[in-house]
């Protein structure tokens, strides 16, 4: 071994690196947590931006069951995802379709059926149809975007658009930096909410004690927040961030063949569907 025999072996290639990317392990089942995130953005991104120019209830409705049999063979089923496919989405589908029911122009729709008449005024289903038609319209979008989002950590998809789309890290890196930002506000908020209650500042009950308690949040909060951000920006210019065009990637999240395979399968089930139900032509 020679003196120089240690540095040769510890140096690395400036845009790539031997750690492994510190994502969830996916299985043959789960797999989209194995997908590059710009995959999963690029797939359903062409469906969603022609999902807002159709008018049918048949087209968006497929959509939304091809998104939620991709989640649900994708994912790992939790509660969270319970919750979401099966609660929050239904529930917002339904208020949100009722909602455009009511805003509807009663003399612009169908009015051969009466659903309910109150005094002078007139539930007809074609407004009913309407507004279902543009709730599962946007459902379907949700649901499309939701691929990428319950699968996707804000790191990777940072990375992911400094390695493959040549985004400057200097943009995305900062950006992964203010994100970060928010739970540590929460954590020093909860810091904070415990402080006061072992000073016994603040107490009481009713909305001007409340109020009391979020003003005296406010300055101490503040002032965590400025030193946090001292602290990182002292942290940044100790490792030279900006100070060459590239950096070492600890995390690497590489684009791999089967990238390429979801996107041109989700892209021929999208043309497919499209096809089949061809919603541009309906009045």
């Amino acid at each position: 071994m020679t003196d120089t025999g240690p540095l040769t072996a510890a140096r690395t290639d400036r845009r790539t690196s031997a750690w492994p990317s510190p994502r969830v392990a996916a299985s043959g089942v789960r797999f989209l947590y194995g997908l590059n995130p710009l995959a999963k953005l690029a797939a359903p991104l062409p469906a969603m931006a022609l999902l807002v120019f159709v008018r049918d209830a048949a087209t968006p409705a497929a959509f939304l069951l091809l998104a939620y049999a991709v989640l649900l063979v994708g994912v790992d089923f939790t509660r969270r995802l319970a919750a979401v496919l099966f609660l929050a989405l239904p529930v917002s589908a339904i208020v949100i379709g009722f909602g455009f029911a009511l805003w509807t122009d009663a003399s612009r729709v169908d009015q051969s059926v009466v659903v309910w008449q109150i005094g002078g005024w007139t539930m007809y289903g074609g407004a009913l149809a309407v507004g279902a038609a543009t709730s599962l319209r946007l459902s379907a979008i949700v649901a499309l975007t939701l691929i990428a989002g319950l699968s996707t950590t804000g790191p990777d998809l940072v990375r992911a658009t400094v390695q493959q789309l040549r985004v400057p890290y200097r943009i995305g890196y900062t950006a992964l930096a203010a994100f970060r930002f928010v739970p540590r506000f929460g954590h020093e908020l909860d810091v904070i909410r415990q402080a006061h209650r072992v000073r016994g500042a603040h107490g009481g009950r009713g909305p001007l004690a409340a109020a009391a308690r979020w003003f005296g949040y406010v300055v101490p909060l503040m002032a965590g927040a400025i030193r946090h951000a001292e602290r990182v920006a002292l942290a940044m210019d100790a490792r030279a961030f900006g100070a060459h065009p590239d950096r070492t990637e600890r995390y690497i999240v590489p684009w791999r063949g089967r990238d390429t395979v979801f996107i041109v399968a989700f892209w021929v089930v999208s043309a497919a569907l499209f096809t089949a139900f061809f919603p541009w032509g309906l009045v």
